[in-house]
């Protein structure tokens, strides 16, 4: 006689192998304790009450609008009874100790690790998403591990990770917790680092500022049609985000994921380039990375390197000084050059920092400033 077991154990039994591929292996790891997805749940910051126990997330710019006992988009986040949870807070499904390079940052701590966390969810939807296994998974779905806020810290500390990174799914939907973690991590010196699709309103935003000490956004393409059909968000509220983070003094960098045939016209990139002249000025690091097909977007192949070196050539043609190849390893374009003298000041193979020639945020061979938060 076979034993039943009800669906909500039949996802933790097959989340199983989910968790055992995304757990990295580091120091002062906790006896962690895992458990139904609702035995552990937090008030969310930004929301609004509507009647009949109706509330509206304003979290992000989709405000969802959601009836009791239903969820947003994020699909993290439920309500209850005309109060919004998020179930997701100190429950992270991935945990790794990574170099701060691979986020990437070029201007941010070079050579250093940064404690790498996610749950999750994610408020778009990309069609070619690299962490579309948990990143389009609800909480039940997928095994978790309880790390408050404060634990998360110590495990930094004994690791000796100078910051945490809030990254691989979107920190936007664990925004509770990534805040939290910010609020502990400044009492013990450690940064605290989002790596996000940039897709929040501005409020929360502000707020988070207080608590961050670097962002990189994907900006996943300049026209809010790529935006719409692909990724399910709209352009507009990524560049807000830009704005308001020049504004507040926040240290950040952009990545731009070259998709072939999609968004990787010369006019696009001249266009977005002239953009970030004009509204954040020309130090901001810029980093064409390449594609490769994956999730839902299987049909089109690897971005060529000429298209890649032509986008880079025709940013640095608009004025910027810093723009970056990634994901193809040993190209020249990964070092960071002196814009004055033009000699490499940080040499990268990869994630490895082969040198690094930048003294009090100075150049060592013409005394030329080189933004960025280098100790």
């Amino acid at each position: 006689m076979k034993t039943k077991i009800t669906r909500r154990e039949a996802l933790k039994r097959s989340a199983l192998l989910c968790s055992s591929l995304v757990l990295g292996n580091f120091n002062g790891f906790p006896n962690f304790q895992s458990g139904d997805y609702d035995d552990f749940k937090v008030e969310a910051k930004y929301y609004e009450k509507l009647p009949n126990k109706r509330i509206r997330c304003k979290l992000c710019p989709k405000e969802c609008e959601i009836d009791d006992m239903e969820r947003g988009f994020c699909g993290v986040k439920e309500n209850i009874d005309g109060k919004y949870y998020t179930f997701v807070h100190s429950k992270p499904c991935t945990v790794h100790v990574d170099p701060i390079e691979k986020k990437p940052f070029s201007h941010f701590l070079p050579g250093t690790t940064a404690l790498s966390i996610a749950t999750v969810g994610c408020n778009m939807d990309c069609k070619y998403c690299q962490n579309w296994q948990i990143s389009q998974l609800r909480p039940e779905q997928c095994q978790y591990y309880f790390i408050p806020p404060d634990e998360m810290v110590d495990i930094s500390l004994k690791n000796k990770s100078p910051s945490i990174a809030h990254t691989y799914t979107e920190p936007v939907i664990f925004y509770e917790y990534m805040y939290d973690i910010g609020v502990e991590a400044k009492k013990k010196g450690i940064k605290n680092v989002m790596i996000s699709n940039g897709y929040i309103n501005p409020e929360p935003m502000r707020e988070l500022c207080k608590y961050l000490d670097a962002v990189k956004i994907d900006l996943k393409a300049f026209t809010e049609e790529f935006y719409e059909d692909i990724c399910v968000g709209e352009l507009k509220s990524v560049l807000d985000t830009f704005e308001l983070l020049k504004k507040e003094g926040i240290w950040f960098e952009i990545v731009y994921l070259v998709v072939p045939t999609l968004n990787d016209s010369k006019d696009e990139i001249s266009q977005m380039s002239r953009w970030i002249m004009d509204k954040l000025g020309p130090d901001v690091p810029v980093h064409f990375s390449r594609f490769h097909p994956q999730y839902k977007l299987k049909n089109l192949p690897p971005t060529p390197l000429k298209t890649l070196e032509l986008l880079r050539d025709t940013a640095m043609n608009e004025g910027l000084n810093y723009v970056y190849i990634g994901n193809v390893p040993g190209h020249e374009a990964e070092n960071t050059f002196c814009p004055k003298c033009k000699n490499i000041v940080v040499e990268r193979r990869g994630y490895l920092i082969t040198s690094l020639k930048i003294k009090n945020g100075k150049c060592e061979y013409c005394g030329n400033k080189i933004p960025g938060v280098w100790s």
